[in-house]
């Protein structure tokens, strides 16, 4: 008899990001593992949506902006002309860390380059977009004493 997700459960899932136009803009076909109901970081809305299925099921979860990675911040988009900003950072998808005077640090990314102007976006890619979760369950089974413990090696990012 199959496992079903549920508290406790290590889950194995491939998945699929689509976006409103039903582009494929992100795909992770290793299977990522997380344990059901324990510090997951899986998105909520996710891996309440998992609950009760079982390997061999595909889900698919739809997110609004709010409930996936928020609204796109105009004030997190900076463009600069492109002679001031470094060479190794003069392609889409570069990345550079900025950091403020209170010693956060944040990621942005090229996210254009056009009329000798740069511009970085410290927003998540995703931002600002409705976005569908195309998840296949790969493996249910219970959670070992030491993943209970200690987690499990290849935890997601959907977040």
């Amino acid at each position: 008899m199959s496992e079903i997700i549920s508290k406790n459960k290590h889950v194995s899932l491939t998945y699929s990001v689509i976006d409103e136009d039903g582009e494929i803009i992100e795909r992770i076909d290793l299977p990522v593992q997380y344990i059901q109901g324990k510090q997951s970081q899986l998105i909520e809305k996710i891996e309440a949506a998992l609950e009760g299925h079982k390997e061999g099921d595909i889900i698919d979860v739809e997110l609004s902006p709010e409930e996936g990675f928020g609204p796109h911040l105009p004030e997190l988009t900076f463009t600069d002309d492109i002679n001031n900003v470094p060479a190794e950072f003069h392609s889409i998808g570069a990345e550079v860390e900025f950091q403020n005077d209170q010693g956060e640090t944040k990621i942005f990314r090229v996210s254009k380059i056009a009329d000798g102007k740069l511009t970085v976006d410290g927003n998540h890619p995703f931002a600002g977009k409705k976005i569908t979760y195309n998840i296949t369950v790969t493996g249910v089974r219970p959670a070992t004493v030491d993943e209970m413990a200690n987690g499990v090696q290849n935890m997601p990012q959907l977040h």
